[in-house]
Parts: structure tokens; sequence; C-alpha cells
């Protein structure tokens, strides 16, 4: 019974406790403060608490959308500066002539050129293939001219030979004839005889007991009578080198050069001619001639006389 009494006191005593403390309060009335001098009383107040705080800078315009898409791709590397090139200085190629000889008649000097396989007649001033230009022709070397650079080289000269158109007789050797080697033998081979308005054919031949490398010479023929039509090697000088040019004045230049073998009546070239004047003689005479031997030296030969044929109607 004493323990039921306790119990119910215990009870009554935790509803008074609840209820004291879940009671609602009594409102706190806030004093008003009225009138403008209290508002200007706290503007002061307002003002000295935000001036302590730092000055920041207003938000100025967008420069992009906030939540745009962009590709995550990294740009591409920025080229390296370029090393500047060594440029080597300009040289001229490697000389591609050589002198085979130069002939002289009267005051006009004219040097055979060699290259490959080709043999040239040219005078002062002409112009060679790959930029070289003859320069001056003397007794002992030719100067060419590389024009694209200006550089110039000297050729030595092999052998020369001064011919006016007078030809006189060579002058006697002060070695013994028992040393001498025999002259080299030259001749004409062509028809006696052709008609007005006809085509012909001369051949030069020569016999030598030494080789015969090469040989520039000058022929002369009367531009009345005959027209040069064709100017080819002979079969002495098939397998080598042969250049020519005819001057329509009256004479050919011819440059050739071969293996170097013995000629023994061997055909040296062949003029074809075309008659073009009225009946008359005409003739074809060697100006000028040089044989060479396997060394580069002069060849002794003899004088052949002048071709003549006789133009009929």
């Amino acid at each position: 019974m004493g323990k039921k009494r306790l119990v119910l006191w215990l009870i009554a005593a935790g509803v008074v406790a609840a209820t004291a403390v879940f009671a609602p309060s009594e409102p706190v009335s806030t004093p008003k403060v009225g009138g403008p001098a209290a508002s200007r009383s706290a503007e002061p107040a307002a003002s000295s608490r935000f001036a302590e705080l730092p000055t920041r800078e207003g938000i100025g315009r967008a420069r992009g959308e906030a939540f745009a898409s962009r590709a995550w791709i990294a740009p591409p590397p920025k080229p390296s500066p370029a090393i500047p090139a060594v440029i080597a200085p300009a040289v001229a190629p490697p000389m591609p002539y050589r002198v085979a000889g130069q002939v002289v008649h009267g005051e006009m000097a004219q040097v055979v050129l060699a290259k490959g396989d080709q043999v040239l007649t040219v005078r002062e001033g002409d112009s060679l293939e790959g930029g070289y230009r003859v320069e001056s022709i003397a007794a002992d070397r030719v100067v060419l001219l590389y024009e694209p650079l200006g550089t110039r080289d000297s050729l030595p000269v092999v052998s020369a030979l001064a011919v006016d158109a007078r030809q006189t007789a060579p002058a006697a050797s002060s070695v013994p004839p028992a040393a001498q080697p025999r002259a080299a033998q030259l001749r004409w081979e062509g028809p006696k005889q052709v008609r007005s308005g006809d085509t012909f054919d001369v051949r030069l031949k020569v016999t030598s007991a030494q080789p015969v490398r090469a040989s520039p010479l000058q022929l002369s023929f009367d531009a009345k009578l005959l027209e040069p039509v064709n100017v080819r090697a002979g079969g002495f000088f098939a397998d080598g080198m042969f250049s020519y040019r005819v001057n329509p004045g009256g004479s050919i230049f011819i440059g050739a050069s071969g293996k170097g073998a013995v000629a023994s009546d061997a055909e040296f070239l062949v003029v074809t001619f075309k008659t073009i004047g009225d009946a008359a003689t005409a003739e074809l005479k060697l100006s000028s001639l040089i044989l060479q031997g396997a060394a580069g030296s002069a060849i002794v030969h003899d004088h052949p006389g002048a071709f003549r044929t006789a133009i009929v109607q």
C-alpha cells in the first residue's frame, strides 16, 4: 500500500514538471525606437560596422557561357624554329673540254676542242655548251670563261700550225734523214669529171707508219663552182669523234680524233659536193693539216696537191 502511494506521487510530480516545461512563455515586448532621431543614431553604428569590411569589385560582363561544353584536346605543338642551312660556295664543274689542235689562217685563229665524243672548231667569242665561252686563243693556251661564275680555265695547246693561203713548203729538219720516221702520205680520191648539177664524193686518204690519234684540218674550195652538201668521218674515224663547220666563202674546218691506230691507206674523211657552176675545172685544196700521234706530238706528213674535177654540161 505504501509502494502504490509512492508511485502515484512520482507520476503526479512528473506531470507537473512536464506542464511547466512545455507551457508557452509570455511574449517579450521589444521597445520601439521612435522618431527620426533614433534612426539617425542607428545609422552611424551600422556604417561603422561595414566600413571595416574590404571593398569588392563588381561582377563584370560574362565572357562566355558558364556551362558550355568544351573539347579537352591539347593544342598542336609549336613548330621549332628553322635552322638555317649552310650553303656551300658555288664552284665551277670539272672542265669538260681539252685542246685537240689549233689552226691559224691569216689573222684568224681557231682552235679544235674535244668534249667527250664531240670535236669542235671554234674561235674567240664563241659560246660553248655548259655555260663556257672562248675568251682568248694564244699560241700556247686557250682561255675558257665559265660565265655563270665568271671563272676562267687555261687549257694548254698541244700543237699549233700557222698557215696562209700561199702554203709554203715545210722547213728542212735538223735531224739526220736516217733518223727521221717516214712522212705520212695523203692523197685524194674522187671522180675526174662530173656533170653540172650532180653530186659527187671526194675522199681524203692517209698512210702513216705512226699511230694517228687526231687531226684538225682545213679545206678550201671554189664556192662559185662547188656547194658542200655533207661532210662525214671516214672509216678511220668511224668510232671516234668528228666535227666540222662550213664557211660559205669557200672553206671547211674539220676536227677529228680516234683510237690512235696506224693508218694504211685509211679513209680520213668524205666530202659531198654539188656542182653549181658552168663548165669549168673545180678544185679542192688541203689548206692546213695537223696529224697528232698517240702521245700528242705532230707527225711529219707530205702536202698533197689540189684535187681537180672537170664540170661538163
